[in-house]
């Protein structure tokens, strides 16, 4: 008995194994599951095929497939799918990608190079994940890494007794506002004091170099500062994009109606809801960035290959983007069913991660 495609070495040697006419059948087999999403049977192949082969033919390589991992019979008497190893054999070997066009280049240069202009990284990086959806029937998917940028300055606003607004701007132009609980207590006076004494002190510096130059000067800041101030200025320290909840990125995901499209199992359903709330936990992100950084480019995950959304089935294509120090600092990608049109959105995302590179540099 033939052993079945279980990892990448044996695909070669089972490729090998493969005839002419068993590619070929086997091609078709995918290529329709991409396209329609449904089984096709030994009688549509036979109509199909170039070659004369006769349904009882296509059916004895069918079960060579079969026996080989790559392709399953959903039910009884049906057609055939092509197994998630299937998908993998089929990408490694025989895939071949399309290029975007020259209206498709312009068209992704023209979004992401408007929302960047004046516009702030989350707000380009948004219009792409926007635009990555459009263009692939998925869900476009961003995921913004937290950037150290310089600090210019902080502001508490009170918006009631025990609440207030906090306002940080970047030099690079980005501005956050969170709202944060005040100590019992507070007063506008002092909510000024902290803001001021942030401001004379975290200039020009990173979050990272705020916190080492304040916890320098905590001794100094014991005499210059009240205990309620104090305890104004370490909460001003710790909501800069996000780092009271440790969070280590920002994850935009724009087109998740695209995924409900044509679903109305209730099983499918279900996988999705897992997918959605995969997608938002901290671990996932963590899990999103490393994959991103593992390879230099376009990286492809095929349902259970891909640890993050293994029980949605969902196929991840993803790819990293750079500063101008070429380190990884995000990812974008698309994710969507296992039947994604892997050789148009590769380029497609390949492509956008390198404009978003070149625009950060």
């Amino acid at each position: 008995m033939t052993k079945p495609v279980s990892d990448h070495m044996t695909q070669a040697s089972a490729l090998q194994a493969l005839d002419t006419r068993s590619r070929d059948i086997f091609r078709r087999i995918v290529d329709s599951y991409l396209r329609d999403g449904e089984p096709v049977g030994s009688r549509s192949l036979s109509r199909i095929l170039p070659s004369s082969l006769s349904p009882a033919t296509i059916r004895n390589v069918m079960s060579d497939l079969e026996h080989l991992g790559l392709i399953y019979a959903p039910h009884v008497s049906a057609g055939r799918l092509p197994t998630q190893a299937g998908l993998r054999f089929f990408v490694d070997a025989f895939m071949e990608l399309g290029d975007l066009s020259d209206e498709e280049r312009r068209a992704i240069e023209a979004q992401v190079k408007a929302s960047g202009e004046g516009a702030s990284l989350e707000h380009m990086l948004t219009e792409a994940s926007q635009m990555l959806s459009g263009m692939s029937r998925g869900a476009g998917l961003v995921l913004a890494a937290k950037h150290e940028a310089p600090l210019k300055h902080i502001e508490f606003i009170q918006l009631e007794p025990t609440k207030a607004l906090t306002v940080l701007v970047s030099q690079t132009g980005d501005v956050e506002n969170r709202i944060i609980d005040l100590p019992p207590g507070v007063t506008v006076s002092q909510l000024h004091e902290a803001s001021n004494f942030l401001n004379a002190n975290i200039r020009g510096r990173t979050m990272a170099e705020a916190r080492t130059e304040i916890v320098r000067l905590k001794e100094e800041t014991r005499a210059a500062l009240d205990t309620l101030s104090q305890e104004l200025v370490e909460r001003g320290l710790a909501v800069w994009a996000g780092t009271e909840s440790d969070l280590p990125a920002r994850l935009i995901v724009r087109g998740r109606a695209n995924l409900l499209e044509n679903v109305t199992a209730q099983a499918d359903i279900e996988l999705l809801k897992h997918l959605f709330e995969d997608m938002e936990t901290q671990d996932g992100l963590l899990q999103l960035l490393d994959l991103a950084e593992q390879g230099p480019g376009v990286r492809i995950f095929i349902g259970s290959e891909n640890k993050l959304f293994s029980l949605s089935g969902s196929s991840l294509v993803v790819a990293p983007y750079r500063d101008k120090d070429a380190r990884v600092v995000g990812a974008l990608g698309v994710i969507g069913p296992t039947r994604l049109n892997y050789a148009r959105i590769v380029p497609m995302v390949d492509y956008t991660a390198q404009l978003i590179s070149r625009m950060l540099r």
